[in-house]
């Protein structure tokens, strides 16, 4: 009977230990998330390293601080120095999210029809849905400053609300590119994750304005 009991105890030892290290494996595994907030100042970020810096905060908070997080943004030429793109920021992939859903394989297919990119996927650094069109508020618009391809737009287009330092008290004029992680928009067609139309300016009421709340995407490097 003690051979007995000492077997049975081993084994749902053994599947405890198997159950432990699959949720484990599932917690480290995320490498992409939706901002579940952003820093408040509407676009103004604090640049590029602003926004890398809130991504790491947030992936830490929710576990996953042991990876080194990039903001998916783009940033125009400006002051002599040379454009930045979104998909050059990335890494290699293959990216998931928080449930250990795939994402993308690599940057070629975070770009092309073939992702799974969407409203039941892109979810934020905890794993909860990001409010879409239809909810209220709407927050499916998510700041990119980004072609459809991954890369910057001109510089005099304005689409990077000053490389991502304009904001509620800047005064300044520009406007914010911006994706729809839940792929929905007005027209058919034209809807994109990455890239589907300019916000109406750069202050955070003006993100809400047209459907957002200056959230961003973030992607683990390495």
């Amino acid at each position: 009977m003690r051979k007995f009991q000492l077997a049975f105890a081993m084994v749902i030892l053994a599947v405890f230990g198997m159950t432990l290290g699959t949720a484990q494996e599932q917690k480290t595994s995320i490498s992409f998330f939706v901002t579940s907030e952003g820093p408040g100042n509407g676009a103004n970020i604090g640049g590029l390293e602003g926004a890398d810096n809130h991504c790491q905060k947030l992936a830490a908070a929710a576990g996953a601080g042991n990876r080194t997080w990039r903001a998916y943004l783009s940033a125009s030429a400006a002051d002599g120095k040379p454009a930045v793109n979104a998909r050059d920021r990335i890494g290699k992939g293959p990216w998931y999210n928080a449930k250990g859903v795939k994402i993308a394989d690599n940057v070629a297919d975070l770009h092309s029809d073939n992702n799974n990119l969407k409203r039941e996927t892109a979810l934020d650094e905890k794993g909860n849905p990001v409010p879409g069109r239809g909810d209220k508020p709407n927050k499916h618009d998510i700041l990119t400053g980004s072609q459809p391809d991954g890369t910057a737009y001109p510089a005099d287009d304005g689409l990077t609300c000053q490389n991502w330092t304009a904001g509620n008290a800047a005064n300044l004029p520009g406007k914010a590119q911006v994706g729809h992680h839940d792929r929905e928009g007005r027209s058919p067609g034209i809807s994109s994750w990455n890239s589907a139309h300019a916000s109406r300016g750069c202050g955070q009421e003006d993100l809400k304005s047209s459907g957002g709340a200056g959230l961003f995407y973030c992607f683990a490097v390495r």
